[in-house]
């Protein structure tokens, strides 16, 4: 039997963009594993479901569990992955089973004596709904593997980490949930940051990607999409560099993140950038309609903030895109624990997110059920291992398991 000691978690509720030291909350706790070091992970069983067992579609499915038997302790993590850009070869989703440091995500948790199992989805592109629906069908498909379940959680990163927050606001059957740099606090909000970061590169570098995106030439090519790493990725970043009074206003009116080093700036703007091209398409398409809005939107951070606003592109949502939107956001009312785990210069999804979703839970009188770990670490979803275990074990303590 080894103990394991744990935690530090950070009260976030007074800064935006940095936890405050002084307000720490310091966890110890001690998880006890029947050997940890001892269990080994093993693949019993993938394939697909679907309606079957309640997915809202044929899926793909993977399940893991701690080897011996007897390393076993009867909890399941259930893990919901990021966004996968339609069109994407199958099984894309399988690489996102594993942390930037090379850490495999099953392997982990098997070693800490917990079950495994995640799904690709019935759907690519924006899933969060999908996500949501398959990942719980997931429990359908242990029992008829007949694999003994006392308790489920649910993580899940990037979009992912969206489809944990909700799950766990919404179903009382999940005992907990980690949520790993999600857009939790605002849908709306991430869309717009996104879209902003779009009309605010073609404004400060021309022609780079190619015609403008703008709302008569919304749909995004397909040249840009296959061309994207071979062509438009060494243009941007030579564009970037190039150019560091561009790059400065660009940074500061998009408030894109690049964390304390300068030389972050490209790789953070092209993860932004990212996003764009290859989800803009299907965002239109799921949500029928525009969901990007900046009517009105005053920006500030460049030269010349006058000549900014009266040239950038300018859209306004569809109705029917912001009718729909309403159900990818959280309502901040937990009943089962939620821990959630995001850097502090997150080019992608933005440590505001965190701020917003602890005034939404707190606004509900749930913020006993809410913990929140900032990682003092550039990049999107860029958590290490002991990262990842921190928050496991904080979550496992506050359920009781």
């Amino acid at each position: 039997m080894e103990l394991l000691i744990i935690v530090v978690s950070y009260d976030v509720s007074r800064r935006k963009d940095v936890p405050n030291p002084a307000r720490a909350v310091v966890v110890a706790h001690a998880v006890a594993h029947p050997g940890r070091g001892q269990c080994s992970s093993a693949l019993v069983a993938s394939g697909a479901y679907g309606t079957a067992e309640g997915a809202s579609g044929t899926a793909q499915y993977v399940v893991y569990l701690p080897q011996p038997a007897g390393c076993f302790n009867g909890g399941v993590i259930l893990y919901a992955h990021g966004y996968v850009p339609v069109g994407s070869p199958a099984g894309t989703w399988l690489s996102q089973l594993e942390l930037p440091d090379g850490t495999n995500i099953p392997a982990l948790i098997n070693e800490l004596g917990y079950g495994f199992a995640a799904s690709g989805y019935s759907k690519d592109g924006l899933a969060v709904l999908q996500g949501i629906q398959d990942t719980k069908a997931l429990v359908n498909v242990l029992h008829g593997l007949n694999i003994p379940v006392r308790k489920v959680f649910i993580t899940g990163a990037s979009e992912g980490g969206l489809v944990a927050a909700k799950s766990v606001e919404a179903d009382p059957s999940y005992a907990g949930g980690l949520a790993v740099c999600g857009p939790i606090g605002s849908f709306p909000q991430q869309i717009n940051y996104l879209g902003d970061a779009r009309v605010l590169f073609d404004y400060f570098f021309p022609g780079v990607l190619g015609a403008g995106w703008t709302a008569s030439n919304i749909a995004i090519p397909a040249e840009l999409m296959t061309d994207w790493t071979s062509k438009y990725v060494p243009a941007i970043q030579n564009a970037v560099n190039a150019n560091p009074l561009a790059t400065l206003q660009y940074l500061s009116t998009s408030n894109i993140a690049i964390g304390l080093n300068p030389s972050n700036a490209a790789a953070a703007i092209v993860s932004a950038l990212w996003y764009n091209v290859f989800a803009t398409n299907d965002a239109r398409a799921t949500l029928f309609g525009n969901p990007y809005d900046n009517i009105g939107r005053s920006y500030k951070g460049s030269f010349n903030d006058a000549k900014l606003n009266a040239t950038v592109a300018r859209f306004g949502a569809d109705f029917a895109a912001l009718e729909q939107m309403a159900n990818y956001e959280t309502d901040g009312l937990l009943s089962n624990p939620l821990v959630t785990l995001h850097t502090t210069a997150d080019p992608e999804v933005p440590f505001w997110q965190e701020t917003l979703y602890r005034t939404e839970v707190a606004s509900r009188n749930s913020l006993s059920d809410l913990n929140q770990i900032p990682v003092l670490a550039f990049g999107h979803c860029n958590v290490s291992a002991t990262d990842a275990e921190v928050a496991l074990a904080l979550l496992l303590l506050k359920a009781g398991f």
